[in-house]
């Protein structure tokens, strides 16, 4: 029953290294878009929302 010996200080270092490193990748995912990509997106969600609008039977009126 020998085991490895293990430094924990390392290993706990280590282990927060890999969790930053995920962390950073799930950002550069969710923010890591260029000025362009992010335009691009808005403007498909504008006709999308124009299309959307032209389609209504009655509109709606504002409450103010």
């Amino acid at each position: 029953m020998t085991g490895e010996i293990v430094n924990l200080r390392k290993f706990r270092k280590a282990r927060q290294r890999d969790e930053k490193e995920k962390q950073a990748e799930q950002n550069r995912l969710s923010f890591g878009r260029t000025k362009a990509e992010k335009a691009v997106t808005t403007a498909l969600n504008e006709k999308a929302k124009r299309s959307l609008d032209q389609r209504r039977l009655e509109k709606s009126e504002e409450k103010d």
